[in-house]
């Protein structure tokens, strides 16, 4: 079979494909983010189409042309809805005990211990939208220097401020002594910097957040790459999701735009050889969460228009796999947190077959399984390979 140079995998952040047989479990029966967005809003996405988005969704017309890409959907085995799950299991890493949830905020002694190793005091303590919870907090924030503290249904400590009442450096650090305490039983996925601006009632988040996310539990295909000595470059947060492990080079680009263009510009460069890992955020951070369905379609439109040069820097020896990390449906009436679907799967390549439907997968992690396969790498880890299926003879 073909080797490939390079694979780059992007994830569209929360763009999940239907929920899962178990979604009841997680009150997400009936959500289909990417379904629900292409039924309301009808965005303009010929390339994603012809990739084979709509075959992998059963929405495509009975005379629709077959796909140019291959195409089909992915279950997540963890347990859990998060990013951090999500993407280490596509990485090849299947976690088996889900990390901590607090639905009724972090108990006293998790609190006291942050507020004493700080020297700060809180405020909040609950599940809450970002956005909601800074305009509700906000000033009594101002007034008092208290930093607020907030969760979701995601396994994260998340710790917003005013940039006039901590600079995001100083929220930074804060958030690595959050880091180093929450162990043990409160080993939380991620603890995240919320900063935030502007004026009483009218306040809004900056691009400086920062997550610091537990240490992988066990090896990735990063890390199986990059001491195979291969390239593993990172954009976006993907950084934050493995805390830097395995990476060799990363642009923490913030934004899908920026994201997007930080991918073309690694694309252009021919001397790297690996794997490019991208994530585009504002699927699920913009638009999913915040229940805007015409945002969405316009942030798929906005990728949309990128594919054909993607395609085209990607050059013989390439292959792209897109795919997201779980559901955000803006469509869903139940809450406005992630939601327990399926996953997209669309592969193409000059050296990978055309229109191969490759049904519905066990695991995200076929992904991580058929990356070190189509770049020579021999590492083992969680998952099974549909490099066979779809790569073209040499």
């Amino acid at each position: 079979m073909k080797k490939m140079k390079r694979v780059v995998v992007v994830v569209l952040d929360g763009a999940g494909a239907g929920w899962q047989h178990d979604a009841a479990q997680y009150g997400d029966e009936g959500a289909n983010t990417l379904g629900h967005v292409i039924e309301q809003a009808n965005p303009n996405i010929p390339n994603l189409e012809e990739l084979g988005l709509k075959h992998l969704l059963g929405l495509q017309a009975p005379d629709a042309d077959d796909p140019i890409g291959c195409y089909g959907t992915m279950l997540e085995r963890a347990a859990g809805k998060d990013t951090t799950t999500g993407h280490w299991e596509i990485a090849g890493l299947t976690l088996e005990k889900p990390f901590p949830t607090y639905p009724n905020g972090f108990p006293p002694e998790v609190i006291q211990a942050f507020e004493d190793e700080t020297g700060m005091g809180t405020i909040g303590n609950k599940v809450a939208s970002g956005t909601q919870i800074i305009q509700e907090l906000g000033a009594e924030h101002l007034n008092t220097g208290k930093l607020i503290i907030y969760t979701s249904a995601d396994s994260v400590f998340q710790i917003a401020a005013h940039e006039a009442v901590m600079p995001p450096m100083e929220l930074w650090h804060v958030c690595r002594i959050a880091r180093r305490l929450l162990t043990g039983e409160h080993n939380v996925g991620r603890v995240i910097a919320r900063p935030f601006k502007g004026e009483v009632g009218a306040f809004v988040r900056t691009a400086d957040r920062r997550d610091f996310s537990v240490d992988p539990t066990g090896r990735t295909m990063l890390d199986a790459l990059k001491d195979a000595g291969y390239d593993t470059l990172a954009v976006g947060k993907i950084e934050d999701i493995f805390n830097h492990r395995g990476i060799t080079q990363s642009n923490h680009a913030a934004g899908n735009p920026a994201c997007i263009d930080a991918t073309i510009e690694y694309l252009k460069k021919d001397r790297w050889k690996g794997l490019m890992f991208v994530n585009l955020v504002d699927t699920d951070m913009q638009y999913g969460h915040r229940r805007d369905v015409p945002g969405f379609a316009r942030s798929l439109e906005e990728f949309d228009k990128k594919l054909p040069e993607i395609m085209r820097l990607l050059g013989k020896d390439g292959m792209l796999i897109i795919t997201a990390d779980h559901g955000c449906d803006p469509s869903y009436v139940a809450h406005t947190d992630h939601t327990r679907e399926r996953v997209p799967l669309l592969v193409w390549g000059l050296g990978v077959e055309e229109g191969v439907n490759l049904g519905e997968r066990k695991s995200f992690a076929d992904i991580s399984a058929t990356a070190l396969e189509a770049l020579g790498c021999s590492e083992k880890l969680d998952g099974t390979s549909f490099y066979k299926d779809i790569a073209l003879d040499d």
